[in-house]
This record gives structure tokens, C-alpha cells and sequence, in this order.
């Protein structure tokens, strides 16, 4: 996974590109009518990553390169969005392209900014959005059906496994419940890897709330936490309009902006963070004269893996890795001193990486 690719989905004129516009600073249009967005609007962000700048002051670095998420703004869904309704399957397929989905829900209410469905609803407009999906899915999963039933008069083991799995799935949809709440095995996934499901899709909700409500939540949240608990979906309060403000500002402004507002982070911290952890990403971190880097792998990677992220060639000629813990390197103030007290390790081929590895890998050209 070069880059994290969340897309942003949800009803029309719930916040969606004053969202994007305000993390990406990219400039979609953010206008008061169903449809402004008429093609996907991506931007990259930041991971942000304090380290990083340690890192490029204790290695004097000429280059700092964090790692990346890439925001996709989907044009609103609505419903009978799956039959063509709206901008349709278009945007449906947008949403089969990327890794994550970030559903915003509109938590807030305003007067002067109208809504799809006249009244505010979080619960009704998930639903809408998730039925919408389910519908989608099942279109795709019976034509699949259709296609294996071929191959299974023939006898085909595979075929029958796939036919089993999707019959499972085809009955979850039915009952507009997404494919991912049948937590499929990693081999049943595999098995229906072509299919592409939207609902398989890992998803959290983005709450989008007035700045009044950023501090103490509203009813309206409570709802959205209270579904998502039931999914095991993560939850993130923003303030679009407040993200916006913070864009404006430079890093000092904006740190003292979010403590006025009683906060810790901003909502683009948190959105990223929920993100990676939705998908059991983590950064290990490469640091020189010449470059400060964070490398964005998925828990559980093994060190000749992670070697590959950096180039297939070290991944091919991998000897071994020089690891040092972040906070040990940080704490002697240099590799030399953190390699005296015995705290630079060589790593073989299976070594597991952690979130904050300072890595050097070693390899045969």
C-alpha cells in the first residue's frame, strides 16, 4: 500500500467537500446543492508525525518525507443511487477504488443549509447510504453467482467454495446488512477478492458537528456512537467549518486555536489516525543525512517486506536489519550512543516490525 486512499462518502450537503476542502486545503467546490462535486476531487495529506522533525534536527537531514493519506471526495449518494439515481453507479465505482470509506454524517443542524430528506436524521442517512451499497453489492454478487454456476456444473472445487461464500453474502445483503459484518476468514476473502465489494469496504463514520458541539456532544452523536458500537466502527467528531478555520492558520495559531476550543488534536489528526488503525497500518521510520522518512506497512510485516516498501532490489538482496527503538535514539541523543549501550539490534528476514522502528537494512546489490 504506497499510499492510504480513504474515500469520503454521504448524502448530499452534509459537509463532505467543506470537509475535504479544509484537509487538503485542494479547493473543491463546497456549494448549498446536492451534486457540486461532479467529479472525484483527491488530495494527499500528511501523516502528521512529530518524530519526523526530531529526527531531521538529531540527523541534520536535508529532506523530511512523512507518510501520506490520500483523500477522495465522492460526489453525495442518494437514494437510488444503485439504479442510476442521482450521479449513480458512477460514484459507486469511484467508491470500489479506494481502501477505506470515511462516511460523514450530518450531526448539526442550520437552517440556511438545506438537507436531502428536509430534517436532520443521522441514523435514517446512514441507513440510506448502506442500503444504497448493500444494493449495489447484490447486483454484483448475483451476476457473480451466475458466472460460477458454470464452473460449478463442471465439478469445480473452488467453484463450490465461491458459490458457498457468496450465497452467505448474497443473504447478509438481502437483509441490508453489509458483507463486512460477517467477518469472512482471510480465505473466503481471497476466494472473492474479484468481486470488489463496496461493502466489504472498512468503514468509520465522521460525525459532523456545529463548533458548539465539538466540546460536549450532541444527541445526534450519541445515535451515530451508538450504531457504530454495534458495527465496531470508530467513531470521529469534527467540525467542518472549524476544520476549515484551522486550514488558515500556521502551526503555532492552529495549536492555540484547538486549545481555546478545548481540544488536543485536530480533526484531520484524529481522522488519519482512525483511518490507520481501521486498517492496522503503522509508519517505520528511516533517518540519514540526506533523508528523514516515515513508511506507511501494515502490523504484523515482517522485515524483508518492509525492505520492499523502500525498493524491490533491497527487498531481494535483504541481509539484515539495524533497528533502533525511536524513544531509545532519541534519549541518547545519537545511533553511536544508542549502539555503545547494546540498543541497535540486527534483525533477520522474519523480524516483526514496530510503529517507530528507526531502520537501516543492509543488502547485496
Amino acid at each position: 500500500m504506497s499510499n492510504l486512499e480513504v474515500g469520503i462518502v454521504g448524502l448530499p450537503n452534509v459537509g463532505k467537500s467543506t470537509l475535504f476542502n479544509a484537509i487538503t486545503k485542494a479547493g473543491a467546490e463546497a456549494a448549498n446543492y446536492p451534486f457540486c462535486t461532479i467529479e472525484p476531487n483527491v488530495g494527499v495529506v500528511a501523516v502528521p508525525d512529530s518524530r519526523l522533525e526530531v529526527l531531521t534536527k538529531l540527523y541534520n537531514s536535508k529532506k523530511t518525507t512523512p507518510a501520506s493519506v490520500r483523500f477522495v471526495d465522492i460526489a453525495g449518494l442518494v437514494k437510488g443511487a444503485s439504479k442510476g439515481e442521482g450521479l449513480g453507479n458512477k460514484f459507486l465505482e469511484h467508491i470500489r477504488q479506494v481502501d477505506a470509506i470515511a462516511h460523514v454524517v450530518r450531526c448539526f443542524e442550520d437552517e440556511n443549509i438545506t438537507h436531502v430528506a428536509d430534517t436532520i436524521d443521522p441514523l435514517r442517512d446512514i441507513d440510506t447510504i448502506q442500503t444504497e451499497l448493500c444494493l449495489a453489492d447484490l447486483d454484483v454478487v448475483e451476476k457473480r453467482l451466475a458466472k460460477v454456476a458454470k464452473l460449478l456444473k463442471s465439478g469445480s472445487k473452488d467453484a463450490k467454495l465461491e458459490t458457498e461464500i457468496l450465497e452467505r453474502v448474497k443473504n447478509s445483503l438481502d437483509n441490508a446488512k453489509p458483507a463486512r459484518s460477517l467477518n469472512l476468514t482471510a480465505e473466503e476473502l481471497f476466494m472473492i477478492r474479484d468481486a470488489n465489494l463496496l461493502t466489504l469496504k472498512p468503514t468509520l463514520y465522521i460525525a459532523n458537528v456545529a463548533e458548539e458541539d465539538l466540546a460536549e456532544e450532541n444527541s445526534h452523536v450519541a445515535k451515530v456512537r451508538k450504531l457504530a458500537a454495534k458495527e465496531e466502527a470508530q467513531v470521529v467528531v469534527i467540525c467542518a467549518k472549524v476544520e476549515s478555520e484551522i486550514a488558515e492558520l500556521d502551526a503555532d495559531e492552529a495549536q492555540e486555536f484547538l486549545t481555546d476550543l478545548g481540544l488536543e488534536s485536530s480533526g484531520l489528526d484524529r481522522l488519519i489516525h482512525a483511518a490507520f488503525d481501521l486498517l492496522g497500518l503503522m509508519t517505520f521510520l528511516t533517518a540519514g543525512p540526506d533523508e528523514c522518512r516515515a513508511w506507511t506497512i501494515t502490523k504484523g510485516t515482517p522485515a524483508v517486506k518492509a525492505a520492499g516498501k523502500i525498493h524491490s532490489d533491497i527487498e531481494r538482496g535483504f541481509i539484515r536489519a539495524e533497528i533502533v527503538n525511536y524513544d531509545d535514539l532519541i534519549k541518547l541523543g545519537s545511533i553511536t550512543a544508542a549502539r555503545d549501550k547494546g540498543l541497535v539490534r540486527l534483525e533477520g528476514k522474519d523480524y516483526i516490525m514496530q510503529d517507530g522502528d528507526v531502520t537501516y537494512f543492509r543488502f547485496n546489490v
